[in-house]
């Protein structure tokens, strides 16, 4: 009985043994990605694995040669998105890199190539992407070889009249690639850097105005850039991102809110079917135009709040994120250039009771400052002056807040008054009749508008040169 006892412990204790042993019942693993990289002839003693986003390049791996010489690349909790990657033997300086692609294919390739030309001679297995790749970059590189070779041949002018003659090859062999391949990431990447060239006359043979030729642009911009696609956010710069950039920057600066509104949401919408893309657009253009200093482009990001936002869109956001969004918005679309600023009741320094929406004047200058705010020191001085000079010439009406009515404050305040002979309308913010610092979203100081004579806002994210400048404007000065 004693034995079989010990027998039975002794066998539950080895079974124990054999299920606490690393790896004894679950397998290991499979890799995400599995890369073999051989460079035959290469000294260096680490390789780096990166890959593109947007304007950046990022190092995602490292690799050390084994025995024979090879560089594996491998890990299972890091995917490979679709994109453009490349190897490189330095992180900074003078590096040698090569690039390749992971699309539509499990990443588990093997590159072999030697060290006298990483790219003319690289040869892969296991990936149909990077074939056609590597085919079309050796081809155009023999070419443009060939025709650098002629160079010390001939005179200057000679040269410029063959490269003349052997372009079109060039562009014959982006052609060919893309007719052979049209769904591979080498022909997209292709055909988005194709140029938009406006057509002069319509279908019916009219001459199209400039502002038809310009909306064209405007619509077609996209037409070859796959927004539909993830990997686009994976490939140099010069593909997407600086080409977006140009876009909002360029082509869109000092257009109307209502016209940047209908172009972004042209692009926005191609990008559906892409959710990282979608993702970044949504999110990058809302924070361009929350950020802009342009007055009326604050009615863009309201826009994109209650369009994107508000409606559930936005699936990287947090509830608390959208809501605080969705709240400012709120406010912004109510301080909107058009819209009317909302009644204002204070008391000046004597303690009599202002409205703002009774002031009796062509213009009113709507000012939120501090004698404590840094900003405030040097410019509302700077704006006092102007004010002053233009005030009788165009019936021009002040409105200035206190933006913080705490006694130590209301102390400078007197005081920097005094200093500066400030003879226009002084408001303690301390009492009045709405939370002005809410309804008018004062988060920092100063703010600054110029209301018309029905108090309806014609200029905001003023300072003294701009409020001289619009002021003058509309007048028709300037």
């Amino acid at each position: 009985m004693r034995n079989r006892t010990c027998f039975r412990y002794i066998l539950a204790l080895a079974l124990a043994l054999v299920l606490a042993a690393p790896g004894a019942w679950a397998k290991k693993p499979k890799p995400s990605y599995k890369l073999t990289l051989t460079i035959k002839g290469n000294t260096d003693s680490v390789m780096y694995l990166g890959c593109y986003y947007l304007k950046d390049m990022y190092i995602m791996d490292t690799a050390r040669p084994d025995k024979n010489g090879t560089f594996v690349f491998s890990k299972s909790s890091r995917k490979m998105p679709p994109g453009m990657y490349f190897f490189s033997n330095q992180v900074k300086g003078d590096a040698r890199f090569v690039e390749f692609i992971v699309y539509h294919e499990n990443p588990s390739f093997t590159f072999v190539t030697d060290d006298e030309d990483w790219q003319g001679h690289m040869k892969v297995t296991g990936s149909e992407e990077n074939r056609i790749f590597f085919d079309y970059q050796q081809r155009s590189s023999h070419l443009f070889a060939e025709i650098d070779s002629m160079k010390g041949t001939m005179d200057n002018e000679s040269f410029k009249a063959y490269y003349r003659q052997r372009a079109p090859e060039a562009y014959k062999l982006k052609e060919d690639v893309i007719k052979e391949h049209p769904e591979s990431m080498i022909s997209k990447i292709m055909r988005s850097t194709r140029p938009i060239v406006p057509p002069k006359y319509d279908s019916t043979g009219r001459e199209l105005s400039q502002n038809e030729r310009y909306d064209y642009y405007m619509t077609h911009f996209f037409d070859s850039i796959p927004l539909d696609d993830e990997m686009l956010l994976r490939t140099p710069r010069s593909i997407f991102y600086d080409r977006m950039t140009f876009y909002l920057d360029s082509n869109l600066l000092g257009q109307p809110p209502e016209t940047i509104i209908r172009y972004v949401d042209m692009m926005i919408d191609r990008s559906r079917p892409a959710k990282e893309v979608f993702h970044w657009l949504v999110h990058n253009i809302t924070n361009k135009y929350l950020q802009s200093t342009i007055m009326v482009y604050d009615e863009v990001y309201v826009h994109m709040i209650k369009k994107y936002y508000a409606t559930g869109e936005a699936f990287w956001a947090t509830p608390s994120s959208i809501d605080e969004e969705v709240k400012r918005a709120t406010t912004w679309e109510k301080l909107l250039v058009g819209k009317v600023a909302p009644e204002l009741m204070l008391y000046d320094t004597e303690r009599h009771l202002h409205s703002l929406h009774a002031q009796q004047h062509k213009y009113t200058l709507l000012v939120f400052w501090s004698p404590t705010c840094g900003h405030c020191k040097t410019m509302i001085p700077e704006l006092y002056k102007k004010y002053s000079q233009y005030k009788d010439q165009y019936d021009i009406g002040a409105f200035a807040i206190l933006s913080e009515p705490d006694e130590p404050t209301r102390e400078k305040w007197h005081k920097f008054i005094a200093a500066n002979k400030m003879e226009w309308l002084n408001l303690d913010g301390g009492e009045a009749n709405i939370d002005w610092r809410e309804v008018y979203d004062i988060i920092s100081t100063p703010q600054i508008y110029l209301l018309d004579k029905d108090k309806v806002i014609v200029g905001k994210k003023l300072n003294a040169n701009s409020f001289e400048q619009l002021l003058l404007a509309i007048e028709g000065e300037k």
